[in-house]
C-alpha cells in the first residue's frame, strides 16, 4: 500500500461529501479533439433527492462500467471500500436517467487481485473502469485497461501510476500546494522557508513547493526535511533562514505541525504566514491557538456537508471523506454515456479542458492522467476554518 494512499485513508476516516454533479464541456474544444461526431456540450445536473432513496437499489441498467474496490480487505481499507461502493449506488439513484450498470469487483487490496478484477469486468463488457483505491492496484488494473483500450478512473493519490488512459480523481497534494502558494503570493508573500517530512508525501509536496514559488515571483530561502520524531531538530536548523522569510510552509498533519510551530517560536515566527496543505483540514489543528492565521487549500466544505447528510439518511452511518470520489466517478460515467452514447467514454471526453463539477467543486483531467481541482483557501481562526479565497466555479476564472 502506497504511503500517500495510507495517509489519505487515515485522514478520510476522520471526515465526510458532495452535491449534484454538473458536467461542463466546451463543445468546440471537445469536438476538435474527438475522432467522433460533434456531439455538443454535455450538461448533466444531479438534482437533490426529495426523500431518502431505498436502501438497496439495483446497480443500474445500461452500459456496463466496472467498479473495482478492496471490499474483502481487512481494517480501514475494507471500511473505505464499503463507503465508496455505497456512494456509487447513491450516484446511480441521484443521477436522473442514468444509463449505466455497475459491475462490482473485489480486488482484495492487492495488485494481482486488481488485475484479475479488471480482466473479469472487461470480459463482462465494461466500457470503462472506476477504481481501484491503492497505487499498486491502480497500476495493475491500469495495465489491463490500457491493453484493452478502455479508460480507468482510479482513486490513488500517487501520481506515479497516472498516465494517458489511467486517470486519478483523488485529491492530489500538488494541487493543494499550488493553490495556497499562489494565494500567499497574491497577499504579498515573497520569501519562503519550508519544513517537510522525509517521506513519500513530503517528496511530492516539496517538489510542488519548489516549482510553484518561483513561478509566482517568490524565492525559497530555506528548506529542511525531517524524519519522524525529529521535526524540532529540523526547525532549529532552519532558524538561520527565518529572518529572511515572510512565509513558512509546514505540510504535515495535526499531530506534528504544532510541535514545529513551537520549536520555531523563538526564531522570529511572529508576523510570518503559516502555510499548510489539505492535511491541515483537521479540527485538532483548528483548536490550537498557535495556528490562528494559518492558511491551507481544501475543497469548499458545503458540498461535502450536503452529501454527508444524504449519505447518513440512506445508510445510517458517516461516509469517509474520500467517498465523494466514487460518487463523482459514477456520475461522470453516467453523464458521458447519456451525452455521447455507450462509445462516448473516450480519452478526449475525459480530458475535456472545461472540466467537470462534482461534490467537491470543479475538476479536470490532464493528458498525463493527473487532475486539477478548483480549491478554496481556508484560514484558521478561533477554533475553526473560514474561506478567505473562494473556490473558482470554472477553469476560465484561473486557478
Amino acid at each position: 500500500m502506497n504511503p500517500r494512499d495510507m495517509a489519505a485513508i487515515r485522514t478520510g476516516l476522520a471526515r465526510t461529501s458532495r452535491r449534484g454533479f454538473l458536467l461542463m464541456a466546451g463543445a468546440a474544444g471537445l469536438a476538435a479533439c474527438s475522432s467522433g461526431p460533434d456531439m455538443g456540450a454535455p450538461q448533466a445536473a444531479l438534482p437533490l433527492p426529495e426523500a431518502p432513496p431505498t436502501a438497496n437499489p439495483a446497480l443500474g441498467t445500461g452500459t456496463p462500467i466496472g467498479l473495482i474496490l478492496p471490499l474483502g480487505a481487512s481494517g480501514n481499507a475494507g471500511a473505505v471500500a464499503i463507503s465508496l461502493r455505497n456512494a456509487a449506488e447513491m450516484a446511480l439513484s441521484e443521477f436522473s436517467g442514468a444509463r449505466i450498470r455497475l459491475i462490482v469487483k473485489d480486488d482484495g487490496g492487492t495488485g494481482p487481485g486488481a488485475q484479475a478484477a479488471a480482466s473479469q469486468a472487461l470480459d463482462e463488457g465494461a466500457r470503462a473502469l472506476i477504481g481501484p483505491l491503492f497505487a499498486h492496484s491502480v497500476a495493475a488494473a491500469g495495465q489491463v485497461a490500457r491493453q484493452r483500450g478502455v479508460p480507468l478512473v482510479g482513486f490513488s493519490t500517487d501520481t506515479n501510476v497516472a498516465t494517458q488512459g489511467v486517470y486519478l480523481l483523488s485529491f492530489l497534494p500538488q494541487t493543494d500546494v499550488e493553490r495556497v502558494i499562489r494565494y500567499a503570493a497574491s497577499q504579498g508573500r515573497r520569501s519562503y522557508v519550508g519544513l517537510v517530512p522525509d517521506n513519500a508525501y513530503g517528496s511530492v509536496v516539496e517538489a510542488a513547493f519548489r516549482e510553484t514559488v518561483p513561478v509566482v515571483g517568490g524565492r525559497v530561502v530555506g528548506l529542511e526535511r525531517y524524519a519522524s520524531g525529529q521535526a524540532a531538530e529540523a526547525a532549529r536548523r532552519l532558524a538561520g533562514s527565518m529572518a529572511q522569510a515572510d512565509a513558512v510552509f509546514l505540510p504535515d498533519a495535526a499531530d506534528t505541525v504544532p510541535q514545529i510551530v513551537q520549536a520555531l517560536s523563538g526564531s522570529g515566527l511572529t508576523g510570518k504566514q503559516l502555510i499548510g496543505t489539505g492535511l491541515w483540514d483537521d479540527a485538532k489543528l483548528f483548536a490550537n491557538p498557535a495556528m490562528n492565521g494559518g492558511i491551507f487549500a481544501a475543497p469548499d466544505t458545503a458540498g461535502f456537508r450536503a452529501f454527508a447528510a444524504r449519505y447518513r439518511a440512506r445508510f445510517g452511518s458517516e461516509p469517509v471523506r474520500t467517498t465523494t470520489l466514487s460518487h463523482d466517478a459514477v456520475s461522470l460515467m453516467a453523464a458521458l454515456v447519456n451525452s455521447y452514447g455507450e462509445n462516448g467514454i473516450t480519452d478526449a471526453a475525459i480530458q475535456n479542458p472545461s472540466g467537470f463539477s462534482g461534490v467537491d467543486g470543479i475538476f479536470r483531467f490532464r493528458a498525463d492522467g493527473t487532475n486539477q481541482r478548483g480549491l478554496a483557501v481556508m484560514q484558521i481562526s478561533g477554533g475553526t476554518s473560514q474561506i478567505v479565497s473562494p473556490a473558482p466555479r470554472s477553469f476560465a476564472q484561473g486557478m
